[in-house]
């Protein structure tokens, strides 16, 4: 698998990685500039040299990636044999610059339901850099057509005409955030139940009125979910001071409130990560 290959399997997988290039070569070295290895947290692929020059990259690229750091840096080898190396010596006898380019896995957001505020959501979210699943069970709501103005764009769209959006739930990578909007209360339901039984997910959103929430509340218990299980689930969604009715303004409300999510998962995974090298 070459490079370009290799980082859109990262982006599908939903996985962060590193792109390294060789971006400058002094004397002799082991590759040319230009040379590419894109380095996730337990493949490589390509190579930049190997010996010392890559190992050291490597180990770094995942230090990067563990960090959740977006700023690129550059690194500069001497191959020769004066030259303190970790992992063994390149007697090449030039210098090489290598520039490692993070990227950053793409934050996931599905939403089920893509009538008319699913329709204006969708519109908003993919202007951003995310994985954007659009998930519903009427195939019209799906048409190329109208939807060409959302999938060409920014975003990575995925477009799922699914009977029962629990299968799309389960197949979501930990994280993913979800917004429950469909035209059918029963799949609502139905949705909101599945996802309470997957704790890797991330926020949960589901449109409707306070009255309709408390009567899903009343449901989910008699499912079985816990009290605090069911306070997963945001109901109602937006911004409360952005009010209105309107299908744009409402899912403009909505897409705040999922960027201050995103933030936020963002925020913790770097302080989870700070906390466990202290």
């Amino acid at each position: 698998m070459d490079w370009l290959g290799a980082v859109e399997r990262l982006r599908k997988d939903g996985s962060a990685g590193v792109l390294i290039t060789v971006v400058q070569v002094r004397g002799h070295a082991p590759r040319d500039a230009g040379a590419k290895i894109v380095v996730g947290a337990d493949h490589t692929w390509g190579s930049v040299g190997g010996g010392n020059l890559e190992e050291s990259a490597v180990r770094r690229a995942r230090e990067l990636i563990a960090d959740g750091t977006a700023e690129p840096e550059l690194q500069e080898h001497r191959l020769n044999e004066h030259a303190r190396n970790q992992h063994g010596r390149q007697c090449c006898g030039g210098e090489v610059t290598l520039m490692l380019e993070p990227l950053p896995a793409r934050p996931v957001i599905a939403v089920f339901g893509v009538g008319h505020v699913g329709f204006e959501l969708a519109r908003i979210l993919s202007r951003l850099e995310i994985s954007l699943h659009l998930v519903d069970s009427r195939a019209g709501q799906l048409d190329q057509l109208r939807l060409a103005d959302v999938t060409d764009s920014s975003a990575d769209v995925t477009v799922h005409h699914a009977l029962l959006g629990e299968q799309v739930l389960e197949q979501l990578p930990r994280g993913a955030h979800v917004v429950i909007m469909t035209h059918d209360h029963a799949e609502d339901f139905a949705l909101c139940d599945a996802a309470l039984r997957l704790p890797t997910l991330g926020s949960l959103g589901l449109i409707g009125s306070s009255v309709k929430w408390s009567g899903f509340r009343r449901r989910l218990a008699a499912e079985g979910h816990p009290p605090d299980v069911i306070d997963r689930i945001t109901c109602p969604i937006g911004v409360p001071a952005i009010t209105g009715k309107d299908p744009a303004v409402i899912a403009i409300g909505v897409a705040a409130e999922l960027v201050v999510a995103i933030q936020r998962q963002v925020a913790e995974r770097q302080s989870s990560t700070a906390a466990a090298r202290t």
